[in-house]
């Protein structure tokens, strides 16, 4: 049986909509199977699951099974991160080969983002680490310095659920130029801070005017939980894809002290970067 392990992801990081992602050490195996070779846990996933249908667009015949750690509805990647072990899983399939060697290939960004409606969080779970991407085209971004020895990521995970359709169909059709400008340069700022591993900078980069404000005004308790971040000593904090989970970078070692500043109605946990992106695993 063949199974690819793919990360989750947290995207945007504030001002980058649509355009960065970063994947993170939450996962799900995403697998074909056979009647005898069923592994523990985890279920066949049916014709509407996201997975299967990336599975099928690509020419993939057989049962999908998903076994998955990553939050449904929480701005964690799930869909995105399925839908690239299915669309990998049948690209393999339809090349007849055991290995990811070549596999990894624009087909499985492009099947995936139309599926998604955007690539930074699939171009991050295929990817891993940071990546940034105009929708087609997806390169990972380097961290500098000791930004990944010396940087961990803190979630905030609430118990209510955010609909991604539901949260873009409250974004403006139009925003206002100034708005535009700081996004823009608060990106480029991002992506210089994290490919130099300035940290300083880092902590003014995830600023952000044009979609957080619209969709934490149907989370308040996001909202708070950001300002609990910021309060407690993050570098800088953002809202995780459409939410309503928030999450942060910390030195890491004030990451336990974040964590117990942040709200009591949701779980707050400390993630890795996956650097390594969407991988074979042995079953």
């Amino acid at each position: 049986m063949t199974i690819v392990r793919v990360p989750g992801s947290s995207a945007n990081l504030g001002p980058g909509f649509d355009g960065l992602g970063m994947a993170l050490g939450l996962h799900a195996e995403v697998g074909v199977v056979g009647v005898d070779e069923m592994p523990e846990r985890g279920k066949v996933a049916d014709e509407h699951h996201p997975a299967t249908i990336a599975f099928r667009i690509v020419g993939g015949d057989g049962n999908v099974w998903v076994r998955s750690e990553i939050p449904m509805g929480r701005g964690l990647g799930f869909s995105g991160a399925v839908r690239v072990g299915g669309a990998v899983l049948g690209v393999m399939q339809s090349r007849h080969t055991a290995s990811l060697d070549g596999v990894m290939t624009q087909t499985v960004i492009d099947v995936t983002a139309r599926l998604e409606g955007h690539a930074d969080n699939v171009a991050a779970s295929l990817l891993g680490g940071v990546v940034g991407t105009n929708g087609r085209r997806a390169v990972k971004v380097p961290l500098g310095g000791r930004l990944a020895e010396e940087m961990s990521v803190v979630v905030w995970i609430p118990d209510f659920t955010t609909s991604t359709s539901d949260s873009r169909a409250r974004m403006p059709a139009s925003v206002p130029f100034d708005a535009a400008v700081f996004n823009v340069t608060h990106t480029a700022l991002l992506v210089a801070a994290l490919a130099a591993g300035d940290i300083d900078a880092l902590g003014e980069a995830t600023a952000d005017r044009l979609h957080q404000d619209l969709r934490l005004a149907k989370a308040e308790p996001s909202r708070a939980a950001m300002v609990a971040m910021v309060e407690a000593g993050a570098v800088s904090a953002w809202l995780s894809g459409s939410g309503p989970t928030v999450a942060c970078f910390v030195r890491s070692d004030e990451a336990d002290r974040v964590m117990a500043a942040l709200p009591t109605n949701g779980r707050a946990r400390v993630v890795s970067i996956d650097h390594q992106g969407a991988r074979l695993v042995n079953v």
